[in-house]
C-alpha cells in the first residue's frame, strides 16, 4: 500500500466516515400502463397500490398474474435434457457399493446442496463421503489437488454440487485418474464454452423450464429423480439456499421457497432447530429476509472465517446436543464475521475519503480478510456509489497476489470493466455486478489508474447519482393493515421480486421520538390526506429528512406488525427527500387584471333566470356526447397522491391538467409540493372548454360547481382523476360563495368607494383586487361593477379606466337584473356541491 500514514490515522478517520450520512437517492416513479392496471382491478379484485406494483413489475395478464400470486409452479425433473446418463452412472456406483464422493462449495448454496445429496444417496443404501473446499486453501470450485486426492482414494464417483462445469481440465484428469464424475451446477460456462466431458445436470444448459434454480434445487432435482425419500424433507433446504445465493424469486423459486419456508418453520431438523434458537429467529414469523440476513449468515460465516465442513454438520446431524454446540460454534463465528465486517469497512472507507471524489474506487490494505471484502465492497458501494473494488494484500509476504472482490452500481459493467483493464490481472470472473479477480501487489497502482479511467469514460452524472425506484403511490388511507396483508401475496421477497416500496408525495412528519438504547432508531406519524399512520426509521441515528415538519417525498415498506398481542400496520422509512416540485403552468388567469375586468362586465348575460337555465341545458346537450374521458375515483387519496398517480399513468412527456376552484389560491398551496402540471379554475373551463381534450389526463383537484362545469371535465378520450374530499369541497363551496353569493362583496366595495369618491389605474386595480383572504378574481370585479352600473350606483370610464361614485342613493339589489342571474347561479351551484359526497377517508 503506497500510504503507511494512512493506515496509522485509520481510527481518527474511520470515526469521522461512520458519522458521514449516506448519499440521499432521488426517487424514482416509473410511468406505468394505467388501462391494464385498472383492468386487473376489476378482474382480479384487487387494490389499486398493487395493481400499480403488478403493472410497474411487468405483469399484464390476470391469469399470469394469478399464477405468479399462487406461487405453485412445478416442473419434473425428467425435464432436465441427458439427465438419465446421469442418473444411469449414479445407479450403477450405488448398486456396486463404490464409495461416491460428493463436492460441495463454501457458501450456503454450496454446502446445502451437499447436505441434500450426501442425505439422498444415503437414503438409497449408497457408500458416501463429501468434500467441502476451504476458501484460502483450495480456492473456489474442483481444484486439481482435491481431484488427484480423490483418485487416490479409491473412490469410485464424484458428484459436483453448485460447481464443476467450467473445471473441464479437472474433470479430464479425475476421469484418466480412474474416477468417474457427474457435474451438478448452475453457474455459468466457460466463455470458450467447452464443457467437462462427463454428463451434466445444469438448468440452463439442459433446457430446464426454470433455468435460474442455485445449485441446491439443481441437487434436489436430481434427488427426487433418483426416488429418494429425503427429497421432501430438504426443501427448506433448498429455500434457504435460493434465498442465500440472490436467486430471483420468480417462477418455480417462488414455489420452493414459500414450500420451503412452511417446511422450516415446524422444522425436525435438529440443526436448524438450533440456528433459530441462537439466532433469535422466530419460527411463526418466519420469512424471507430472516434466511437471508439471521440464518445464511451464521452457515455462510463457517466458510468465509475458516472452513464452511461445521455449516454442513450442522444440517446432517440429528443429536440435539451436538446442534445445539454447533449453532453456537457458528454464532460465534458470525460474530467474529461482523467484528471483522465491520473494521474493514470503517478503514474502507476512511481510505476512499482520503482519495477523494472518484469515479469508482480501488481499495488495498494489508490484512484485510479476503472472506468479507465482498461484503464490505456492497456497503462502500452503498455509502459513496461507486463501482469498488477491494483488494486484500498478504500481511505476510509483500510479493504474494492480493485477492479482490467487486461490486458494482446499476448501469456498469463490473466484469466488462475487469476485461478492458485485465492486463494488469492474474485472474478474474464474475459478471455484471459482482467479481472476484487476483493481482500482483506491483500493479495495483496502474490498474487502479486504469479502472478508474474505465469508469470515467462510462459513467454519466446520471448512474453515478443513486436511485431508489418505487412500485407504487400511495396516499394516508392506504397505509392500513388490509394493505400491509394484501402485499404478503408477492411475497417471498428477494432477487428479482425486491420487498415493495410505497411512494407517499408532499407528507410531513411530527410526533418524531428517537427509540433504542442509543437512540439510533426514529419513531414518528405521518400524515398524507388527513390520514396519519405510525411509522419508524431504523438505523438513522435518531435524524430524519421531514423532521422540521416541512414537507417531503418519502418511499416506505410497510408491514404487519405485532406488539404485545395487538396487530397493526407499521411503515418503515427508506428515505425521504424535500419536496422540490417543478414549476406550475397556470392557464386562463389574466395577464391584464382591469382588461379582463372590463370583458367580464361586457359579457352577454341571459335576460332572466329562464333563459340562464335554457341556455345551459342547450349546452350540456351538446356537450354530453364528447365527455368519453373514463372517470377514475380517487377521492379516498390525498390530492397530490391523485395528481402524482395520473402524471406517472401520462408519462413525463405528456402533461396533465389540474383543474380547481380558484386558481391563484390553490397555485399558492401547491408550489410548494407537486408540480409539472397546468392548472386552470372551473371557470375559466367554461370559457375554453377545448383545454379539456388536449390533455389526456385531467385531475379535479375540487368539486364542478354545477353539471355544466362537471361535464367540461369529461370531454375528450383519456381519463379525469376525480381528487376532492371533503376539505376541497368546503374550499369549493366558500369559493362559490365568494363568486357568486356577491352581497357581502358588493357591500365591501361600495364603503371603500364611498370612503374614496372615485378611484382610476393601479389604485383601481388594489381596490377591485383586494388582498389576502378577501382577493377578489377578474371575473367577481367584473359582476360586481356590472350589478353597480346597472344600478346607477357608479360611472365607469373604461377608457382611463376610472371609477367613481354616481351620487345615487343605495337602493336594493333585486333591482339589477345581473344580480338576479348571479343569485340563481349561487343558489344552483350550492345546492348542487351539497349533494356531492365525497368518499375520502378521514
Amino acid at each position: 500500500m503506497a500510504s503507511v500514514t494512512l493506515l496509522d490515522s485509520i481510527t481518527a478517520a474511520a470515526t469521522a466516515a461512520a458519522e458521514a450520512p449516506l448519499p440521499a437517492p432521488r426517487i424514482q416513479l416509473p410511468a406505468y400502463d394505467l388501462a391494464l392496471a385498472l383492468r386487473l382491478e376489476r378482474e382480479l379484485g384487487i387494490s389499486h397500490a398493487l395493481s400499480q406494483i403488478l403493472v410497474r413489475r411487468g405483469y399484464d395478464d390476470a391469469e399470469v398474474v394469478r399464477s405468479f400470486l399462487a406461487a405453485d409452479e412445478r416442473h419434473e425433473p425428467s425435464l432436465f435434457e441427458r439427465i438419465d446418463a446421469a442418473l444411469e452412472l449414479i445407479w450403477r456406483h450405488v448398486r456396486g457399493g463404490s464409495r461416491i464422493i460428493v463436492h460441495g462449495d463454501y457458501d450456503v448454496d454450496g454446502v446445502c446442496a451437499t447436505a441434500v445429496l450426501v442425505r439422498a444417496l444415503q437414503s438409497l443404501g449408497a457408500d458416501v463421503g463429501w468434500y467441502l473446499p476451504s476458501r484460502s486453501e483450495d480456492g473456489y470450485g474442483l481444484a486439481a489437488a482435491t481431484v488427484e486426492r480423490l483418485c487416490q482414494s479409491g473412490a469410485g464417483l464424484l458428484v459436483t454440487v453448485d460447481c464443476g462445469i467450467t473445471a473441464v481440465e479437472q474433470v479430464a484428469a479425475a476421469r484418466a485418474g480412474g474416477l468417474d464424475v457427474v457435474v451438478t451446477d448452475h453457474h455459468a460456462p466457460r466463455s470458450d464454452g467447452e464443457l467437462p466431458g462427463c454428463p451434466i445436470v445444469h438448468p440452463a444448459l439442459c433446457r430446464y423450464p426454470t433455468a435460474d434454480l442455485c445449485g441446491t434445487a439443481v441437487a434436489h432435482k436430481l434427488a427426487e429423480a433418483l426416488g429418494a425419500q429425503t427429497a421432501a424433507e430438504d426443501i427448506e433446504l433448498v429455500a434457504l439456499a435460493t434465498v442465500a445465493d440472490l436467486m430471483p424469486l420468480r417462477g418455480e423459486n417462488r414455489r420452493i421457497v414459500r414450500e420451503g419456508l412452511v417446511q422450516m418453520a415446524g422444522t425436525r431438523r435438529e440443526g436448524l432447530r438450533a440456528l433459530m434458537r441462537v439466532s433469535r429467529t422466530d419460527p411463526s414469523a418466519l420469512d424471507a429476509t430472516c434466511l437471508a440476513f439471521r440464518i445464511a449468515p451464521r452457515i455462510n460465516a463457517a466458510g468465509r472465517m475458516r472452513r464452511a465442513d461445521a455449516g454442513l454438520e450442522l444440517l446432517l446431524t440429528d443429536d440435539p446436543e451436538r446442534a445445539e454446540a454447533i449453532a453456537r460454534e457458528l454464532d460465534a463465528v458470525n460474530a467474529e464475521r461482523r467484528a471483522t465486517e465491520q473494521q474493514i469497512t470503517w478503514e474502507a472507507d476512511a481510505i476512499a475519503k482520503e482519495m477523494g471524489e472518484r469515479s469508482a474506487y480501488v481499495l488495498a490494505a494489508p490484512g484485510w480478510h479476503a472472506g468479507v471484502i465482498g461484503i464490505v465492497a456492497s456497503k462502500i458501494v452503498e455509502r459513496h456509489h461507486r463501482p469498488t473494488i477491494m483488494l486484500a494484500l498478504d500481511s505476510g509476504d509483500p510479493a504474494a497476489a492480493a485477492h479482490g472482490s467487486g461490486r458494482s452500481i446499476p448501469g456498469f459493467d463490473l466484469l466488462g470493466a475487469l476485461e478492458a483493464t485485465g492486463e494488469h490481472l492474474l485472474t478474474f470472473g464474475g459478471h455484471r455486478a459482482a467479481a472476484g479477480l487476483s493481482i500482483l501487489p506491483e500493479q495495483i497502482p496502474a490498474f487502479r489508474e486504469a479502472f478508474e479511467l474505465h469508469a470515467e469514460r462510462l459513467l454519466t452524472a446520471e448512474l453515478l447519482s443513486p436511485v431508489e425506484r418505487v412500485d407504487a403511490l400511495v396516499s394516508g388511507a392506504d397505509m392500513s393493515l388490509e394493505l400491509a396483508e394484501e402485499l404478503q401475496s408477492l411475497a417471498p421477497f428477494g432477487q428479482g421480486n425486491p420487498d415493495v416500496r410505497l411512494y407517499v408525495t408532499g407528507a410531513t412528519f411530527d410526533g418524531v421520538r428517537t427509540m433504542g438504547d442509543a437512540g439510533q432508531h426514529v419513531r414518528f406519524n405521518v400524515n398524507s390526506g388527513g390520514v396519519r399512520a405510525n411509522a419508524v426509521a431504523f438505523g438513522c441515528d435518531g435524524r430524519i429528512e421531514g423532521a422540521d415538519g416541512k414537507p417531503v417525498d418519502a418511499s416506505f415498506t410497510l408491514e404487519r406488525n405485532v406488539w404485545n398481542g395487538v396487530v397493526e400496520p407499521r411503515l418503515i422509512l427508506k428515505s425521504g427527500v424535500p419536496c422540490e416540485p417543478l414549476p406550475i403552468h397556470v392557464l386562463g388567469e389574466p395577464d391584464d387584471y382591469l382588461a379582463s375586468v372590463l370583458m367580464e362586465l361586457d359579457r352577454d348575460l341571459p335576460i332572466d333566470r329562464d333563459e340562464q337555465a335554457a341556455n345551459e341545458a342547450e349546452l350540456l346537450a351538446e356537450l354530453e356526447p364528447a365527455c368519453e374521458k373514463t372517470l377514475v375515483d380517487r377521492r379516498r387519496w390525498s390530492p397530490l397522491a391523485t395528481i402524482a398517480d395520473a402524471q406517472a399513468a401520462s408519462g413525463p412527456e405528456s402533461p396533465i391538467l389540474v383543474i380547481c376552484a380558484d386558481t391563484p389560491r390553490r397555485l399558492a398551496a401547491l408550489a410548494s409540493r407537486r408540480g409539472g402540471f397546468a392548472l386552470i379554475s372551473h371557470d375559466s373551463m367554461l370559457e375554453e372548454p377545448e383545454l379539456a381534450a388536449d390533455y389526456q389526463h385531467i385531475v379535479v383537484l375540487d368539486p364542478p360547481s354545477s353539471k355544466t362545469n362537471e361535464a367540461m371535465t369529461r370531454l375528450g378520450s383519456g381519463y379525469t382523476h376525480l381528487a376532492y374530499g371533503e376539505p376541497e369541497l368546503r374550499f369549493a363551496q366558500q369559493i362559490h360563495e365568494l363568486e357568486y353569493g356577491l352581497r357581502a362583496s358588493l357591500a365591501a366595495l361600495y364603503r371603500a368607494l364611498r370612503e374614496r369618491g372615485r378611484v382610476a389605474g393601479e389604485e383601481l386595480e388594489h381596490l377591485l383586487r383586494g388582498d389576502g383572504s378577501h382577493a377578489r378574481s377578474a371575473r367577481l370585479s367584473g359582476r360586481m361593477l356590472r350589478v353597480f352600473t346597472e344600478l346607477e350606483l357608479v360611472s365607469l370610464d373604461p377608457d382611463l379606466p376610472a371609477l367613481a361614485l354616481a351620487g345615487a342613493q343605495p337602493t336594493e339589489l333585486e333591482r339589477s337584473a345581473a344580480y338576479g342571474i348571479y343569485s340563481k347561479l349561487h343558489e344552483d351551484g350550492q345546492r348542487f356541491l351539497s349533494a356531492l359526497q365525497p368518499r375520502r377517508a378521514n
